[in-house]
């Protein structure tokens, strides 16, 4: 069997990316509006962190910080919050800093190098997020319990993750995506990981159902085939291409927003300390 990986795609994009902030700022709307995992995630943190925020100063760690797509949204969204994001792979750190500069000076947010399964912040933060992370990891459970360890009491864990119900995203003899350690969390799942981590669980939720995967398969899936067998000779085809799904895929995403799925190929957790 074939595997269809995500980072050499993502390393693709970064290298187009890295010294334009008009190039970034563009790719990091298109995550927002492309990625319906954002559309959940976006929501959530409006929602809890704008409480937050009415109080004053208070602290967010994002796990898993990856391109900084949603420390922009945070840092733009809330004016008392301060960042601490985190990732193992120092191109994409180093080019966050350089697209933050100004919020760095500022103090808003800062960018380190760590592992998750050796972070030892001890109740320094009010929320974290972890993103599309955890699924990469084996000893999730450890990185859940680094993440209680890390916040204060009362603080929120979001994360989100492919469910269980992703293993069927197989094309024939290609497998989405390779850099995985297991295919995805069940709602019981991830709630007895957390719950055995000292969390208490508010909310659990699977996102990409029966509209959301289609809204993915049209505008994620297909293209990505697309740039991993002919690279960026695909890029004209795919402009023709979202002409005509976009508009499709963004009403699929909106009504998968607000369904109660019974499934999905994706699935969010929030849960308290």
């Amino acid at each position: 069997m074939s595997r269809i990986a995500y980072d050499p795609v993502k390393d693709r994009f970064a290298k187009i990316i890295r010294n334009s902030k008009i190039l970034r700022t563009l790719f990091y709307k298109v995550l927002d509006l492309f990625f319906l995992r954002s559309w959940y995630i976006r929501k959530i943190l409006r929602r809890f962190g704008g409480n937050m925020d009415t109080k004053g100063k208070w602290k967010l760690l994002d796990a898993g910080s990856g391109f900084g797509q949603y420390d922009r949204f945070i840092l733009r969204e809330f004016q008392n919050v301060q960042v601490k994001a985190i990732d193992v792979k120092k191109d994409y750190l180093a080019d966050s800093r350089q697209y933050f500069e100004r919020e760095i000076a500022e103090g808003r947010v800062e960018f380190e190098q760590e592992d998750l399964l050796q972070i030892d912040y001890s109740e320094q933060f009010d929320f974290a997020i972890c993103v599309d992370v955890l699924e990469h990891i084996e000893e999730d459970t450890t990185v859940m319990k680094n993440i209680h360890q890390a916040l204060q009491p009362g603080g929120y864990f979001l994360m989100h993750s492919p469910s269980i119900y992703s293993e069927e995203d197989a094309d024939g003899d290609e497998s989405f995506v390779d850099e995985h350690a297991r295919s995805g969390y069940s709602k019981e799942d991830i709630k007895t990981k957390l719950e055995s981590s000292g969390f208490s669980v508010t909310d659990v939720a699977y996102t990409y159902g029966s509209k959301g995967h289609l809204a993915w398969e049209l505008m994620i899936k297909y293209p990505m085939l697309w740039l991993n067998k002919i690279k960026l000779w695909a890029l004209p085809l795919m402009a023709v291409y979202y002409v005509f799904t976009l508009p499709v895929g963004l009403v699929l995403m909106y009504f998968d927003m607000r369904v109660d799925n019974n499934v999905g190929n994706g699935i969010y957790a929030l849960a308290r300390k």
